[in-house]
Formats: structure tokens, C-alpha cells, sequence
């Protein structure tokens, strides 16, 4: 690692990633309050000419010019093909992981998160059911349950199944309740047998 005149560092002109307006302010924000991060992450380049090309690290090279820093650290990847370079500006930036959103909730502080650029989702707000305590329910949820529709899955061959689904569409749109008119057809067919 080196460090550079931040005027050393150029931002890569085929860099496909952008950053707007909150998440930068978070960044410069980041920069600021934990400069050290630097000296283990710093930005990597390569040489051209009496200037160095970022690869990796093109939004910190634009926070750090926001606010104001006049060295910067960066190591080099000379050595690496053009090839080497492009896949690295890509794969620099893609996230394979995914966030475990219950550790994150159970073992982090929700606010520092925030601070340091992570965006949280927007969970719904836990259902206070101590509202319920001591209450009997058995009475009110067998009332509640009694004017549900349940359903059967009936199973139908692939020659059969476009027919049956334009029946059922058919009598639905016309109001008619489907079950009662199965349950119809297959008593008949019941007291035939």
C-alpha cells in the first residue's frame, strides 16, 4: 500500500456502479467518522501514465474528494491484464451474500446500521397480543371459522384440465357456486351406483 496526492487519482471511466444522494452522504459520513478503514481497504489502481486508474473503490475516490482529502492510500495491480481488470471492476462490486436479517435485528444496533450505510427493510410493527390474555377464544374463532370457505384440490389429466378450468370459470362468473353444483353431480352419480 501507498499513499497518493488525491489529484494522483483518476475514477474509472467504465466503472458501471453510481451513487445517489443519501447513500453518499452516508459514505462521506463513514469516511469521516472511521478514517482507519482506509489503511485496510484502500482503493486498488493501476498506472497510467503519472496517474492511477481506480479499479476498486471509485465511490470512496468521489467521497474523498467531497471532503476535502489530500493523500489517499491505493495499491497497485499492475500486473493484471485488461481482462483482469474489467472483471475485477465488476466483481469488486457484486454482493454474493445476502444479510441475516434476524441477526442483524437480534444481535445489532438498528440505528448504527443506518449510520454506516446499511438499508434496513421496513418490517411491520409487532402485534401487541396482550390485548387477548385471559380471554376465551374457543367460542369467537369456531364462530369465525363457520362462514370460511375451505376447498379440495380435485385432480384432473392434462386432456381433461383446460376443459374443467373453463367450466369452473364459466359457472364463477355466473355467480354460481361451484361446490354445490359437484357436490350435486357426484351425489347423483352416488345414487346410481
Amino acid at each position: 500500500m501507498q499513499w497518493v496526492k488525491l489529484t494522483q487519482v483518476r475514477p474509472n471511466p467504465n466503472n458501471p456502479r453510481v451513487i445517489r444522494d443519501e447513500k453518499f452522504a452516508k459514505l462521506k459520513q463513514s469516511i469521516i467518522d472511521f478514517p482507519e478503514m482506509l489503511e485496510k481497504r484502500p482503493l486498488v489502481c493501476y498506472t497510467e501514465g503519472k496517474n492511477y486508474i481506480v479499479l476498486g473503490g471509485n465511490m470512496r475516490l468521489k467521497a474523498l474528494s467531497d471532503i476535502g482529502a489530500k493523500e489517499i492510500p491505493i495499491i497497485l495491480a499492475d500486473e493484471w491484464t485488461e481482462e483482469q481488470r474489467a472483471q475485477f471492476l465488476i466483481k469488486d462490486n457484486v454482493g454474493f451474500g445476502e444479510w441475516d436479517w434476524n441477526t442483524l435485528a437480534n444481535e445489532w444496533d438498528a440505528d448504527k446500521l443506518e449510520a454506516w450505510g446499511l438499508n434496513l427493510p421496513e418490517f411491520a410493527n409487532p402485534v401487541d397480543y396482550s390485548i387477548l390474555d385471559g380471554e376465551d377464544l374457543n367460542g369467537t374463532l369456531a364462530d369465525m371459522a363457520g362462514g370460511v370457505k375451505k376447498a379440495i384440490q380435485i385432480e384432473f389429466e392434462p386432456d381433461d384440465y383446460e376443459e374443467a378450468y373453463a367450466l369452473v370459470k364459466f359457472w364463477r362468473e355466473r355467480g354460481a357456486y361451484v361446490g354445490a353444483l359437484i357436490i350435486e353431480h357426484l351425489s347423483n352419480e352416488k345414487s346410481k351406483i
